[in-house]
């Protein structure tokens, strides 16, 4: 990378973090810091809501898909565009006009409505382990990105630095700073990529003509997958829609309702088919690259082992020309930044408001300052997960898996079903949780082969369902939902 690519890079993420400072010195209570003084517009909360749920382990993950099965890899983010329809229509509207709407700030606290404290502490302690993990993988895919794109950057170095920027811009920026920072980023992202970053590669690898000479047949067709990764991926990611914390925080950020639905209509139009294509689609060229031996100078020449999301940060790497490689570099890693911090940022709410709070009453000062050092705390333990980690696609999958076993069921009993109860709300986590969790862990270790192929996390939901279903109404019914 030449020294004006990195003294753009620099330049682009001091602006970064000075945007973090600035709304440092502008948040004067909670509701600032963690919900932007409730009253963001549908469009940026729309591409901040993309931003985060693509920019991290997707953005990395999806060019690993399209090197190593091409268009088809595409079916994931249908998935996201799914959920967050489904969310727009089914979820918004339910949480926008409760009557508690103006009091909340974490998605646990929809438990302590319906349900009791207990339920709520439980649900806290889920979501800030899941996304603890996705930060990590948004670190982690930072990381790839880095020592792929600078020649001398080693991956554990990598996976430092990005944490630190990650965590010190979230730290101090807030909400709002992520939102306004997300806006601009993504633009800049998706024009860069489907103006410049796809055309040039497209010309550089030869056209058409030369690519499809280069890969089987089955890279350029939608049906190069086995129906079980779809259902296992539709079961993982459109849940999350209706679970995640994230996701919570831009509902209250809103100004409105009408605003709420327009920006997750914004957002599952920009998952697919806009990301979903540029990613794999450049995923998909990055392999052609490969095989025509375009990586042998960074030690990866055409039949050795290659990890597959490295593909697209070499391919970068390659064809963009000085000046031009600082800035789509940039732009990337702030992708990626935008899942980074809001997941750090989602963790501490959990931490803060479901657990902390749970035990001792914050005065507003307080709870201000405990939350960013939270924060910070949040940022470092990502990093250590990471830094362990080597898969981005698959830590930010796992983390899925836990929160969606664990949560789902209980949402949507509280939501839709009046014989819910708090005795089936708190089993029903305890076990689809616990039961993911510890099938993933064995089939890891080679302990298990799950039946047909099927993902842990579907028998974490059937076992969620049992148990909430059962307890509610022949258990203790104590608490039931209005």
């Amino acid at each position: 990378m030449s020294l004006i690519d990195i003294s753009i890079f620099i330049v682009y993420f001091l602006a970064m973090l000075a945007v973090g400072f600035y709304f440092y010195r502008k948040n004067e209570s909670s509701e600032d810091y963690f919900l932007g003084g409730r009253s963001m517009g549908s469009w940026h909360t729309g591409l901040s809501v993309v931003a985060t749920d693509v920019g991290g382990g997707f953005s990395i993950g999806l060019g690993g898909l399209g090197f190593g099965i091409g268009l088809s890899g595409s079916w994931m983010l249908f998935t996201g565009l799914i959920g967050a329809w489904l969310s727009a229509v089914f979820l918004i509207p339910k949480i926008r006009r409760l009557p508690e709407l103006e009091t909340l700030f974490t998605f646990p606290q929809i438990f302590n409505i319906y349900f009791s404290k207990k339920v709520a502490l439980t649900a806290g302690i889920i979501t800030a382990i899941g996304y603890i993990g996705f930060s990590s993988s948004a670190i982690l895919a930072g990381a790839k990105l880095s020592s792929a794109t600078f020649e001398s950057l080693d991956m554990d170095v990598a996976i430092i630095v990005m944490g630190i920027v990650a965590t010190v811009y979230t730290t101090f920026g807030g909400l709002k700073a992520v939102i306004y920072t997300d806006t601009i980023q993504w633009l800049i992202l998706i024009v860069g990529l489907s103006l410049i970053g796809v055309p040039l590669a497209y010309n550089y690898l030869g056209g058409y003509e030369v690519i499809i000479t280069h890969l089987p047949t089955e890279f350029f067709r939608f049906d190069n997958i086995e129906w079980i990764t779809l259902v296992n991926w539709g079961v993982t990611i459109i849940p999350i829609w209706f679970i995640g914390m994230t996701l919570y925080q831009r509902i209250y950020a809103c100004r409105s309702e009408k605003d709420a639905k327009k920006a997750w209509f914004i957002a599952g139009l920009f998952e697919w088919p806009i990301m979903a294509f540029m990613g794999v689609v450049l995923g998909l060229l990055a392999r052609v690259a490969y095989e025509q031996n375009m990586f042998v100078d960074y030690g990866f020449g055409t039949g050795e082992i290659i990890d597959a999301e490295m593909g697209l940060p070499l391919l970068l790497r390659h064809i963009f020309p000085i000046g031009l490689m600082g800035l789509m570099m940039s732009a990337y890693f702030s992708a990626i930044m935008s899942t980074a911090d809001s997941c750090m940022m989602a963790a501490s709410g959990n931490i803060v408001t479901d657990i902390i709070e749970n035990f001792k009453k914050l005065d507003k000062k307080s709870y201000l300052k405990i939350s960013q050092l939270t924060t910070f705390a949040v940022g470092g333990a990502s990093v250590i997960i990471a830094y362990f980690s080597t898969e981005v696609l698959g830590l930010m999958l796992y983390s899925y898996s836990f929160m969606v076993s664990g949560l789902l069921i209980p949402l949507l009993g509280a939501l839709f079903w009046k014989n819910s109860t708090t005795n089936g709300a708190f089993t029903s986590m305890l076990s689809g949780g616990f039961t993911t969790l510890s099938l993933k862990v064995l089939q890891l270790n080679g302990i298990i082969d799950l039946p047909l192929g099927l993902d842990p996390i579907i028998f974490g939901l059937a076992i969620s369902l049992i148990t909430f279903v059962v307890v509610s109404k022949y258990g203790n019914r104590k608490l039931i939902v209005q």
